[in-house]
């Protein structure tokens, strides 16, 4: 098991509680934070993990691009095996946004495929999909918290992650290598040896990306996408996979006209308002020179934990009463683009 060792300000103290401001100089905002950030505490993105999701020009001819990043392992991996496989074979060409439900969802996909208002012929699904159970929702985790006098906080942990400790709204949250998750069926053992072990599952927060699905059992195969809109609609945790999320062209979707159908579904009088997909593809499968490169500050790092504790306790000039705390989905983890080597 791989050992991840963090300060305590970052795993027991993500978010203290307020203090008194610096007599001097006015505090840095959550921006200036990152802005500072060391080099080695950004993380780079594999393009593996990266999809480019081209749609049509818009009405004025501007391209538009959304980048999507793949969760990681131990997170949604059979969903995010489906997604490489079907943008591979070229499924997902030709494809459209179906379904925009104001404060909620942009959903896409094959228009005759799941889809309410519409009974055409679907699109034939490639061979080799998996099937996924609904426990896959979620990954397990086991982990030893040795917390001896005077130094460092030591954690060993698969996957690694920070608590976020006054976040309570759904039960407890973290954010485990740069994701937003909730943290359930704890099992802890006292001792000198604080060990535990549950599950960790990804949360819904905005440009989260999921699966859609029909009833359960059914968990969708990635033919159907989402991404959120609107206010972090956590009561979807734990009942659907999320395989990602949006870290550019967001506007892109969330501008979209709302369709006025069954769930924001485009009814047959609003045909016209499906926004064509031309591709989705894997970025390492596009030309050296197309490959989008991303990094994101990582959630283990010194300068992570300022951050999330200027976010919860703004400081600087424009405000007067620090929160006292934050939601997971109002600590996004920051990402940037990079020059690609």
């Amino acid at each position: 098991m791989k050992a991840y060792v963090l300060t305590a300000a970052a795993l027991c103290a993500l978010i203290p509680p307020v203090h008194a401001q610096e007599a001097e100089a006015p505090a840095p905002s959550p921006n200036q934070i990152v802005d500072d950030a060391a080099p080695e505490e950004w993380v780079t993105i594999p393009t593996e993990e990266l999809m480019v999701m081209t749609l049509a020009p818009d009405a004025e001819g501007n391209l538009r691009e959304v980048i999507i990043q793949l969760m990681p392992p131990p997170f949604s991996q059979g969903w995010v095996h489906n997604i490489k496989l079907l943008a591979r074979s070229g499924w997902y060409d030709g494809i459209s946004v179906n379904r925009v439900q104001d404060n909620y969802v942009v959903q896409w996909g094959d228009p005759n495929y799941d889809n309410p208002e519409s009974d055409g012929a679907k699109k034939v699904l490639p061979e080799g999909l998996k099937v996924m159970e609904e426990e896959n929702y979620g990954a397990a985790f086991s982990i030893t918290l040795r917390m001896p006098r005077n130094s460092p906080t030591e954690l060993l942990q698969t996957p690694p992650f920070v608590r976020i400790k006054n976040d309570k709204t759904y039960g407890e949250t973290a954010l485990s290598m740069g994701w937003p998750v909730g943290v359930v069926d704890v099992n802890r053992r006292r001792g000198s040896l604080r060990a535990a072990e549950g599950r960790l599952f990804p949360v819904h927060c905005y440009g989260m990306v999921g699966v859609g699905r029909n009833y359960s059992p059914d968990t969708g195969s990635g033919a159907e996408l989402y991404t959120v809109i609107g206010h972090a609609p956590r009561h979807l945790d734990r009942n659907i996979a999320l395989v990602g999320r949006i870290i550019e062209g967001m506007e892109h979707l969330s501008s979209l006209p709302r369709g006025k159908g069954t769930l924001g579904f485009y009814a047959d009088f609003e045909k016209d308002k499906r926004t064509p997909i031309l591709s989705i593809d894997v970025a390492a499968d596009l030309p050296e020179g197309e490959q989008p490169a991303f990094e994101y500050l990582s959630t283990e790092s010194e300068t992570f934990a300022r951050y999330a504790e200027a976010r919860a306790n703004r400081r600087d000039p424009f405000f007067i009463v620090p929160a006292g705390g934050a939601d997971i989905c109002n600590i996004p983890v920051p990402v940037r683009r990079v020059a690609s080597d």
